[in-house]
């Protein structure tokens, strides 16, 4: 490797007091560097201040006045900037307590005084191409997580479409408006983001949860239409039918095999399965009492059922917002998780804003 050319564009900065010091090491790297000078620790903050990670490396003597080596190694630390400028310190002390300090505050190697020039030399470019080499690989690396994120987000953007033309297929099926799915992505989203704190939700999975909570009915497309579209009141065998939605959505998420080991699937799964469970044990299919039934899907299910009630139905008309509020907090649709109910009516303007929105 040809330092000079690795090297040519970089600046070295001596510090250090004696100024035939300063000359001596401005004769050994002045064709290599552009060489700056600075006689003790304050203007060698200065020189770092302006020109940064241009400074390929950092010659510093610990004894100076106005500012000493140390001192300077504290304020790079304090910065930050002690990780992407390395600092070769300069001593004419053997005393190993001081050396431990030096390099306990970052020091990237250690020159005694009165020192060997080819040593300082070889010194100074192993550690100048190590630092490049190092910034030239966070480059890269930078460059390949750019890179990977924008493919996350395709994938995502790809994903999000699948999952919203499906469900609205279902919707459409039975005879809903597709802005139901848009409605219980956004109600669910904004239930599990007031309640995170509370069951320790990471609010980086909120926005999976609330894109799962998408196919809570995608089991409805087993159901016969002469139930799915039934205008009114069903039997007790067509509701026993009707209840197997949820478990009918799982057999087709269960052959989802390449999609099992991902943290989606769960959610998807448990919101499926478990979106008509109650608080009291009383809903379906598994008579699931209190939290028992995940977190996501009391929000899912307390979102349904909010959106439901506005809505028009074949089988009803829709209700307002505040008789649906009311039915859902007096228990008229099942009872739900007190501390979930708190949260709906801390958000009540939020989801009623979503509603509305999303209402077409």
């Amino acid at each position: 490797m040809d330092n000079n050319s690795e090297n040519a564009r970089k600046k070295l900065l001596v510090v250090d007091d004696i100024e035939v010091n300063r000359l001596i090491l401005l004769a050994l790297f002045e064709e290599q560097f552009d060489v700056l000078e600075a006689g003790n620790g304050l203007e060698a903050l200065e020189y770092i201040n302006k020109y940064g990670e241009d400074i390929a490396v950092v010659l510093l003597d610990l004894v100076m006045p106005v500012m000493d080596g140390f001192e300077v190694l504290e304020k790079m630390n304090q910065t930050g900037i002690i990780k992407s400028v390395p600092v070769i310190m300069i001593t004419g002390e053997t005393d190993d307590d001081k050396t431990l300090t030096g390099y306990n505050l970052g020091v990237s190697d250690l020159v005694n005084k009165p020192f060997n020039q080819d040593i300082v030399i070889r010194r100074v470019n192993n550690v100048a191409d190590l630092y490049a080499h190092k910034h030239n690989l966070e480059q890269k690396l930078d460059e390949q997580r750019k890179m990977l994120e924008k493919q996350a987000e395709k994938i995502a953007e790809s994903n999000q479409f699948v999952i919203e033309a499906l469900a609205a297929t279902i919707e459409s099926r039975s005879r809903e408006s597709g802005d139901h799915v848009k409605r219980m992505c956004g109600l669910t989203r904004a239930l599990l983001q007031k309640a995170a704190p509370y069951y320790n939700i990471p609010p980086e999975e909120i926005e999976g949860i609330a894109n799962a909570a998408i196919l809570h009915d995608i089991g409805k497309v087993a159901i016969p239409d002469q139930i799915l579209l039934k205008p009114g009141p069903f039997t007790p065998e067509e509701r026993a039918i009707m209840e197997t939605h949820t478990i009918r959505g799982c057999e087709i998420l269960d052959t989802l095999t390449s999609m099992k080991d991902q943290q989606l699937y769960k959610y998807c799964y448990e919101i499926c399965r478990h979106h008509h469970e109650r608080w009291d044990g009383n809903g379906y299919p598994d008579k699931l009492k209190g939290d028992e039934i995940s977190i996501w899907a009391q929000a899912a299910s307390l979102a349904d059922v909010f959106d439901a009630l506005q809505s028009k139905r074949v089988y009803k008309g829709p209700y307002s917002n505040s008789e649906a509020v009311d039915m859902i907090v007096n228990g008229k649709c099942g009872v739900f998780n007190p501390r979930l109910l708190e949260i709906f009516l801390e958000v009540q303007d939020e989801l009623d804003a979503i509603f509305r929105q999303f209402n077409g």
